[in-house]
């Protein structure tokens, strides 16, 4: 006890604000419930396991541990397994993994001896009892960051419900057999609760659902609010309003009244239809709805080094389904794993551990590759839980930090970005960089004078010519036979369903194929006209990943998802897509000058700076549609928001007006944050004279440079044969909803990496793939 009261100054008692891990170790995956159970240092509250916190003691000094400890409980051999009815996670009513409970003991432990003292004591020190209760009376800051408990949104009561006009059309609605009043639909019906019309529901991406005729017929009426048949049953709660008006499944107080008004006595309906959640709920509880989950398969089950499942921390695939692939290649191997000891990352990290990128990234190589959590369980394997990863990760960014089902392309992107400003310092061990390769754009136009712009990306994103589609005789019979059902008033069944198949090849010809660039202005006839565009690779990345074009907007910005499959072979040549150069007898075509740059309306561009539009880009649109209108320019900005080309500044007289966007105090301050004083002016002029947005541009934009060519040449290269080695796959209706799944390619064999799930592929879904990942064959 006197060692105890020799380090009191060693111990805090956590203020509300203090963060306090308690749950999990920073340095490991080790938990509560692992053989040396946790120890928390009482005076940073870090958790660490019994292999690890002896160097907390090393590096910090701190002697005073709080030691948890957790046991299974005994329990009875036919524990129920409960059916969930909330989309949710360690709440009542929501998933029952069926996890044992757990008794949980505690003890003082006191560093370098180990001297343990028992928990609770009243022979403890006051500080030491109150210190170590305001740390189990707390949160853990892993839940809190994770909010393991996730639900889906509340929903609001609708701002239409309470002053609903209800027409008095004399409309009754009868207790069964309705039918859509405008095809033969018999399921998905709505009522339109203000007409009391009877439509079908929303066509799904397959062509399954309805016909469209509830959204088309709000879209002709404005009658904002709609309840789906066959949901409605004496507990009202349960039915399914859906507004039109505010685009989201809503709460409608004053619902029994509204249905009273067509006749509809609720408490004698019986439920026959799904609501929309619990088909989102279904599909959760499902795991075999999908191909590229394999179902049907009797897996067998992997486990060892490289073969750990991540367990999905709600709506987490996308992250989980990435990094399976993303550690599964050499570069970022050698950089967390074997290069790399927790050791080493723990004693370079931060004060912090569980918020330092280097070491969560090296906790969660250790955790994936070392085979040390990849043990046989009962039935599956338990996997790892990537929450401080995911923390650290998604602190710079505001949707990845939601437990919303976010686009892995989005996230693979915004990962290797943080990774590559980790390295600014040491770009020679820098692992982002085996996945980045130079892009070289030639423009020509109708003078014969030519143009060459250079960027460089970590991924190429492909078009899907749908019209290459090698089985276009069985696609016409599908057609016919899909309009004789229809006409039938019957679906299609999965089993008769015909999709395209485009080649790869086709897709990657797209890429570099010649491409028509209207308003084009050209320096030597010094007017706008139509260039024609070509595009290759000016170096070949160690890694190529592919990322198909699954998504696209039709007429009124309607997003659409390409119900198609890619052919896809194990080994790919792109020799023949490396750009070329500047060639012998071309002419370049002359600088442009200020004086041959129009200017922007700066009232145009001050109406949609207001918008929330980046400022060079409103000058973009104004200039580009010859200063007609705002519409206009807001129109030619939806259209060019992916350009390559859209963050590149413009001249100086075309980016400013009579009085400059930013004084030399703004160059000053960027160039003291060590940025070269030209680099600091373009990202000015980009930003609008904003210094916070113009550092942001500047990391987002690495090759607006002057050395930026000069760093090309350092990139990864060789040849152009690539072997398929990973494939993320994607099942939904949009990139951010649905399940991600990931299939590698180890040891001369597919695995499938289904969240904590791991095991021999059977059946790779490699026509499926939303991104392809290729490793260069030297």
């Amino acid at each position: 006890m006197e060692i105890l009261r020799s380090n009191l100054s060693r111990v805090r008692i956590p203020e509300p604000t203090n963060r306090i891990y308690k749950q999990e170790c920073c340095v490991s995956f080790d938990t509560p419930k692992s053989e040396g159970g946790l120890f928390v240092d009482m005076f940073t509250f870090l958790a660490f396991g019994k292999d690890y916190v002896g160097w907390n003691y090393e590096k910090t000094k701190d002697p005073v541990y709080l030691h948890i400890k957790q046991t299974v409980k005994p329990v009875g051999e036919d524990r129920p397994s409960k059916k969930p009815t909330l989309l949710a996670i360690g709440v009542d009513g929501g998933f029952d993994n069926n996890d044992p409970e757990y008794e949980e003991s505690y003890e003082i432990v006191i560093l370098p001896d180990y001297v343990s003292l028992p928990f609770p004591s009243v022979e403890l020190p006051e500080k030491v009892r109150l210190a170590v209760d305001a740390v189990l009376m707390a949160e853990g800051a892993e839940r809190k960051e994770q909010v393991a408990a996730w639900t889906a949104d509340k929903k609001n009561i609708s701002k239409y419900a309470m002053n609903l006009n209800q027409l008095d059309n004399g409309i009754i609605v009868p207790p069964t057999g309705w039918k859509c009043a405008k095809c033969d639909k018999t399921e998905n019906l709505w009522l339109n609760l203000t007409d009391g019309s009877i439509l079908c529901g929303r066509r799904n991406w397959d062509g399954s659902g309805g016909n469209d005729h509830a959204v088309n017929h709000y879209k002709e009426t404005n009658y904002p609010l709609a309840v789906k048949l066959g949901t409605i049953t004496s507990d009202l709660e349960g039915a399914d309003v859906f507004s039109y008006a505010e685009d989201e499944s809503v709460e409608d107080p004053l619902l029994a009244q509204h249905l009273a008004h067509f006749g509809i006595d609720f408490s004698s309906l019986q439920k026959t239809e799904m609501t929309t959640a619990e088909m989102e709920l279904d599909q959760n509880t499902n795991f075999d709805w999908n191909r590229i989950q394999e179902s049907g398969e009797d897996i067998e089950p992997l486990f060892g080094p490289g073969y750990t499942g991540l367990v999905n921390l709600g709506n987490s695939c996308y992250l989980a389904a990435t990094m399976q692939v993303v550690f599964s290649t050499r570069s970022f191997c050698l950089r967390y794993y074997e290069d790399q000891s927790l050791k080493r990352a723990f004693d370079t990290a931060l004060s912090d551990a569980a918020v330092d990128l280097n070491m969560q990234l090296t906790k969660l190589a250790h955790g994936m590759l070392s085979g040390k959590y990849s043990i046989p369980a009962a039935e599956k394997q338990e996997g790892i839980r990537p929450r401080m990863f995911k923390s650290v990760i998604a602190a710079s960014h505001p949707e990845f930090s939601t437990m919303r089902q976010q686009d892995a392309l989005e996230f693979f992107l915004h990962f290797i970005d943080q990774v590559e400003r980790t390295h600014s310092e040491s770009p020679s061990i820098d692992p982002s960089r085996s996945f980045k390769f130079g892009i070289e754009e030639r423009l020509q136009c109708p003078s014969g004078k030519v143009a060459y712009n250079q960027r460089s990306d970590y991924i190429l994103s492909l078009n899907i010519p749908l019209h290459k589609a090698t089985n276009r005789n069985e696609l016409e019979a599908f057609e016919k036979l899909k309009a004789e059902k229809h006409a039938e008033g019957k679906e299609v069944s999965a089993e008769e369903i015909v999709r395209p198949r485009v080649p790869l090849k086709d897709c990657l010809d797209c890429f570099s194929a010649p491409e028509e660039v209207h308003d084009f202005y050209s320096s030597a006839l010094k007017s706008k006209t139509t260039a024609i565009k070509t595009a290759g690779l000016t170096s070949f990345p160690d890694y190529l990943v592919l990322h198909m074009r699954k998504f696209v907007l039709e007429a009124g910005w309607v997003p659409k998802k390409l119900d198609v499959y890619i052919d896809v072979p194990d080994i790919i040549d792109i020799s023949y897509m490396r750009s070329k150069g500047f060639q012998p007898g071309e002419e370049l075509l002359p600088e442009t000058t200020d004086e041959d740059m129009p200017l922007a309306d700066e009232t145009i561009v001050a109406q949609l700076t207001s918008m929330g539009f980046n400022h060079l880009h409103c000058q973009k649109a104004a200039i580009n549609t010859s200063n007609t209108g705002v519409e206009e320019a807001m129109n030619w900005l939806f259209a060019h928001m992916e350009d390559p080309d859209i963050n590149a500044p413009m001249s100086k007289k075309a980016q400013s007006s009579d009085a400059p966007l930013f004084d030399q105090s703004k160059v000053e301050a960027l160039v003291s944050f060590g940025f070269p004083e030209e680099l600091a002016r373009k990202a000015l002029q980009a930003s609008g004279g904003d210094i916070e947005k113009a550092t942001n541009w500047i990391f987002d934009n690495p090759d607006a440079s002057n050395s930026a060519p000069a760093s090309d040449a350092a990139l990864p290269d060789g040849g152009g044969r690539y072997r398929l080695i990973g494939i993320v796959s994607h099942i939904g209706t949009s990139t951010h909803c649905g399940h991600y799944v990931a299939h590698v390619y180890k040891n001369g064999g597919w695995v499938i990496f289904n969240d904590e799930k791991v095991g021999v592929s059977k059946n790779p879904p490699v026509d499926m793939g939303y991104l392809y990942f290729f490793e260069r064959l030297e």
